[in-house]
């Protein structure tokens, strides 16, 4: 019998503590289903990592990467070319439904209550702010804020937490005018809102869309999760009282730790009757 290599066992290791085994879907699956969603967001448009890149990010065997990119090869996603790594299919990100702004397509949500929610939760936890900057706007931000593309945004990403661990990882773009008045050190001691609001903005109302998310590696580690896990995904745009977006909010959220809370009640005529929101609160644990 020979020995065995360190990087194997090095490997199976990782293996057994990144990915999920509880998770009813094999391995390779679980990589397949977050590249995939990565590919959506257009993270790869300059080529996806190697096979060994991946093999470190998500602690896997060679053969469970390849049996990963070859599902999406066979879907037409990737590209495979020797020696020119792997490239994402040009015009296949159309067909993914979320793919740019959530608000122009699917279900939005005008939620009554939300903004004191949000503030009330804000209050309610503790954050971590892991990075604030100031850059030139992204072409799906400026969408969203009717900006300019020579516009300039805070983009800020920030950790929220119970006293039972991490709960939601929130990115929030900001317009320069708006976001000048604050930085790091505000982001750690109170609420968005509550800064907007003292930085002069009368918020007035938010849409929102909640879809789901598999946690990709970077995201597991924030949130303390398996990669692979699923999570709730929200986007949020906030209006000022003058219908102005003053904020863009991309968040995930830990199923296990949030959840959203609506009464609904039966409107119109009985052969034309609707749900309609009256009330939501956000609870956490």
């Amino acid at each position: 019998m020979g020995l065995k290599c360190p990087i194997d066992r090095t490997i199976g290791l990782f293996e057994h503590d990144i990915m999920d085994a509880h998770l009813p879907l094999p391995k390779y699956h679980q990589i397949y289903l977050v590249l995939r969603e990565q590919l959506r967001e257009g993270r790869f448009d300059g080529g996806l990592p190697g096979e060994m890149a991946l093999m470190g990010q998500f602690g896997v065997a060679r053969v469970t990467v390849r049996r990963a990119l070859s599902q999406l090869a066979q879907e037409g996603l990737i590209q495979r070319e020797p020696g020119r790594g792997t490239r994402p299919v040009k015009g296949r990100s159309a067909e993914f439904p979320m793919n740019g702004s959530p608000l122009a397509s699917g279900q939005q949500a005008r939620l009554t209550g939300l903004l004191e929610n949000l503030v009330t939760m804000g209050l309610r936890t503790k954050v971590k702010v892991l990075s604030v900057e100031r850059m030139r706007v992204p072409v799906d931000v400026a969408a969203a804020l009717k900006l300019p593309g020579t516009a300039w945004v805070q983009k800020a990403e920030r950790v929220r937490s119970t006293p039972e661990g991490p709960l939601s990882h929130i990115t929030t773009w900001v317009p320069d005018s708006i976001s000048s008045g604050f930085g790091k050190r505000e982001l750690a001691q109170k609420p968005i809102l509550v800064l907007l609001e003292e930085s002069g903005v009368k918020v007035g109302r938010a849409e929102q869309t909640i879809s789901a998310r598999l946690a990709d590696v970077g995201m597991a580690k924030h949130l303390d999760v398996s990669v692979g896990s699923a999570l709730l995904a929200v986007r949020r745009l906030i209006y000022d009282e003058d219908e102005r977006p003053v904020q863009w909010l991309h968040g995930l959220y830990r199923p296990d730790r949030y959840e959203y809370q609506m009464q609904l009640s039966r409107v119109g005529s009985i052969d034309a009757k609707v749900w309609v929101s009256q009330e939501l609160s956000a609870n956490f644990h």
